[in-house]
């Protein structure tokens, strides 16, 4: 066993939907944290040696019957806690202290004042002053447990804010993880540098140096493949592999005929020629499309996608002699987003990756040197890698591709079209100056053909949607506002110049914290 490195937090999860944004905030303050279901939290307290535990919210009630409940071995750590919501209660119920289900529901903003000083909101907060959060409960706290004492105090919540000083224990009814409590990092800030002191070592230089050591560890001098997809993710795990190990990588670079315009072409220009890797180029466009085509479940499409990307790898795998290793850009959202954090069946969201391991048939062990990483750090780090600032930049693009922004059944026809007007669309984005605004824009062909009239003549084609998010992290989201005129241009653009699409709609929403990606 590994202990962390690096000096960290434990976030228990009690299953918040915004649980990941805990985290966010603590890396942002540059405090290595990870995050892990209250069902198991405890087995990693000597491996992350954590200086602090943060019980997140949860959306049971701590009255249920079977409602989860804090692990003894985690209130024995003798480090300090933070209890958040649910993590309130919970802490409340176990130490003796009481909760009543269904007592003045608070969902929204809310305003909380300080009654006395208190490390949590110090040099942040005024004493007697209201400040914003975000209430979202429909139980609270009646009984205080020995030793506590009210420090904070809100109309819906006469315990905002709890302490035990003695026993290094504080907990707030409201959120400070979400964007709505405008002042929630310096709060964390606060907790994990003032009171757990933590000095915030997390840093991309710090991390790169870290996973060279721990890569050189785990391959030995053996082959590794890696699936090189042109994407940020797979880019970066790349060239940190070839930084690592040099000529004991092998990039693969399977052209599957769902991939931006170019891209494949890009891809070798920029990774062989420039970098000097090992890369194979496997055209594998009709095996692909070939497989896809006529399938319209989104679910069954990925489950394609990955099984062959798997019996692709296999095969270049054999032709090489035979290789122990296969690393992928699995990211700490990945990871988190494929366990089930409440004790249920596992929800298997990146289905088109390897989260959970590889087919037993697969002699391979995985490498995943990005696993601990948010997007915005994999981005950072590629820049402390030496990757260009405009190619790290780029939009996210998910792995099965052009495939998922084909809802309906694939076809070649269907995919020239769609990568068309991509192109159309992302050209005028960048024109506009747009292009680093938004976190991610794409086109998607909808499975809708309408009739208009073109000329003289009446079509009968495609339905074009565009989409844009403003986002950090891809945790959360919301729709870019584009001026009207933008709109009109790149639509006007993409019926001018792509045969096949009449009509252009501009998608208008909002990805929430808990929903899982874009696509």
């Amino acid at each position: 066993m590994t202990v962390q490195a690096h000096q960290s937090i434990l976030i228990v999860d009690f299953g918040s939907q915004v649980t990941q944004l805990i985290a966010r905030r603590l890396r942002e303050a540059g405090v290595y944290c990870e995050i892990h279901p209250f069902s198991s939290a405890a087995e990693n307290l000597s491996r992350l040696n954590p200086r602090g535990i943060i019980f997140s919210g949860g959306p049971a009630s701590v009255t249920d019957k079977n409602a989860p409940e804090i692990a003894p071995k985690l209130l024995a750590a003798g480090v300090p806690i933070l209890g958040i919501c649910y993590g309130q209660q919970a802490l409340c119920v176990a130490l003796g202290g009481a909760v009543e289900a269904g007592h003045d529901r608070e969902f929204g903003r809310a305003n909380v004042t300080p009654q006395k000083p208190c490390a949590i909101y110090e040099n942040v907060w005024e004493l007697g002053t209201g400040h914003q959060v975000w209430m979202s409960h429909g139980d609270r706290v009646t009984k205080l447990p020995t030793g506590f004492e009210v420090v904070a105090t809100s109309p819906g919540a006469p315990l905002a804010i709890i302490e035990n000083v003695e026993k290094k224990i504080w907990a707030t009814q409201f959120h400070p993880e979400v964007h709505h409590t405008p002042d929630g990092a310096k709060l964390f800030e606060n907790f994990v540098k003032n009171i757990c002191g933590c000095t915030g070592d997390w840093t991309m230089a710090a991390y790169r140096e870290q996973a060279i050591a721990a890569i050189r560890q785990q391959v030995g001098d053996q082959k590794v493949i890696c699936g090189l997809s042109g994407g940020v993710d797979s880019s970066v795990t790349a060239v940190l592999l070839h930084e690592a190990i040099g000529d004991q990588l092998t990039c693969i670079l399977v052209d599957h005929g769902l991939m931006r315009h170019n891209e494949a072409a890009d891809v070798v220009a920029m990774f062989h020629d420039h970098y000097n890797l090992n890369l194979i180029h496997v055209d594998a466009v009709d095996t692909f499309v070939d497989a896809l085509e006529g399938e319209a479940d989104p679910e069954a499409k990925r489950k394609i996608i990955g099984r062959l990307f798997i019996e692709t790898f296999e095969a270049e795998a054999k032709k090489l002699g035979g290789a122990k290793f296969l690393a992928q850009g699995t990211l700490y959202p990945d990871v988190i987003e494929s366990v089930s954090f409440t004790g249920g069946p596992s929800v298997t969201i990146k289905s088109h990756h390897n989260v959970g391991g590889l087919p037993e048939r697969m002699d391979m062990e995985l490498v995943e040197p990005l696993r601990e990483l948010f997007k915005d750090e994999v981005r950072a780090l590629g820049l402390e890698l030496g990757l260009p600032e405009h190619f790290i930049g780029r939009h996210p693009f998910p792995g099965p591709g052009l495939a998922i922004r084909l809802p309906g059944g694939v076809t070649r026809d269907k995919l020239n079209i769609l990568r068309a007007a991509d192109v159309v669309y992302l050209d005028e984005i960048r024109k506009s100056g747009l292009y680093d605004k938004i976190w991610q824009a794409f086109a998607v062909l909808l499975p809708v053909q309408t009739v208009g009239v073109m000329g003289d003549g009446r079509t009968y084609e495609f339905v074009c949607a565009l989409r844009a998010v403003t986002s950090v992290d891809g945790m959360t989201a919301d729709f870019y506002p584009y001026e009207m005129e933008f709109l009109g241009r790149a639509a006007t653009r993409i019926i001018n110049e792509v045969p096949g699409i009449n009509r252009v709609v501009y998608d208008i929403t909002s990805k929430p914290p808990g929903t899982i990606e874009w696509e």
